[in-house]
């Protein structure tokens, strides 16, 4: 354990070519759960909380860590399961999501784990759409679930859509006939661009990966159609089962039939990122998670661009 904690904060350095590494933990039961270590900042043993007024269900309060005031959420209750108890005996996860610091109440953690995003998985259609996982995977003959962590806190801290006048006002309002297509492995995620970008008056193409982002890029090419005729650009996230938004973007400018198409990795890694790596595979923009304006502005950059 000991080892583990030690070698977090390093290891969130790692940004792989369509790897990742998971640390494992659970939530008071025997089911195992992941999380990035890329988005992960330490592990600490759960501190003494503070109460906060009218807070939300699962957050149980706050803690001044490294000079932050943190809020900490039990991501057992924030998925529907029973608070942890004995909190002095549990641990916490400092994490960074979209440009904010959070705290996973856990009740423990297990190791770290290395793999390949080929091995990471769509969650089973069973298991129904109001469920929290946005991935699994397994690994030594036990099922690893990924949480879907912009959905916990999208529900705890509900983030606005709305594009500002401003930003509306600037928007070339000539008739576009080309589509968005936005890749990202989150519903939430996905809503909220699908979102914004439709407030711009532009037609939209969601898909859950990289892999089938790429496939139905190469359906429109097997028709003879060139790609860029019909897909204005592509907002794809980063961290994706099947295949990463680094390879997606790779595997675009490797292709004749797709090498054109403009690409924005819009992702939730907004602290510690490695922008040379977007710049290696060809990228043209990145911009963190989530800000309605940024992202209409970079939508707006593109129509500049095409001109």
């Amino acid at each position: 354990m000991a080892g583990v904690l030690h070698n977090v904060n390093q290891r969130t350095q790692m940004v792989g070519q369509n790897r990742l590494e998971l640390l494992l933990f659970k939530l008071g039961r025997k089911q195992i759960y992941g999380i990035n270590v890329f988005k992960v900042r330490e592990v600490l043993q759960c501190p003494r909380l503070t109460e906060i007024p009218q807070r939300h269900p699962s957050v149980r309060g706050v803690a001044h860590i490294r000079g932050e005031t943190v809020s900490i959420i039990d991501l057992s209750m924030a998925i529907g399961g029973p608070p942890l108890q004995n909190l002095s005996e549990r641990f916490v996860v400092i994490s960074e999501y979209n440009r904010s610091v959070q705290a996973f109440l856990v009740s423990g953690v297990e190791r770290i784990i290395n793999m390949s995003w080929g091995e990471i998985h769509p969650p089973p259609s069973g298991v129904g759409k109001n469920n929290y996982l946005t991935a699994v995977t397994e690994f030594e003959g036990e099922l690893i679930e990924i949480i879907d962590v912009e959905k916990v806190l999208s529900e705890i801290v509900p983030k606005s859509t709305q594009i500002s006048e401003d930003i509306l006002h600037a928007h070339d309002t000539s008739p576009e006939e080309r589509i968005v297509l936005i890749a990202d492995d989150s519903a939430v995620a996905r809503n909220q661009v699908k979102r914004t970008v439709e407030q711009l008056g532009l037609k939209t193409a969601v898909v859950k990966d990289g892999r089938e982002s790429l496939n139905f890029l190469n359906a429109i090419a097997e028709q003879g159609k060139k790609v860029s005729d019909e897909i204005l650009m592509v907002i794809s996230d980063i961290e994706m089962p099947e295949m990463d938004g680094y390879t997606f973007t790779a595997e675009l400018r490797a292709n004749p039939a797709l090498a054109d198409l403009y690409v924005i990795l819009h992702t939730s890694l907004s602290g510690v990122f490695n922008k040379a790596m977007v710049e290696k595979v060809g990228a043209n923009k990145f911009i963190a998670k989530f800000d309605p304006d940024e992202l209409a502005g970079a939508v707006n950059e593109r129509f500049q661009v095409n001109s």
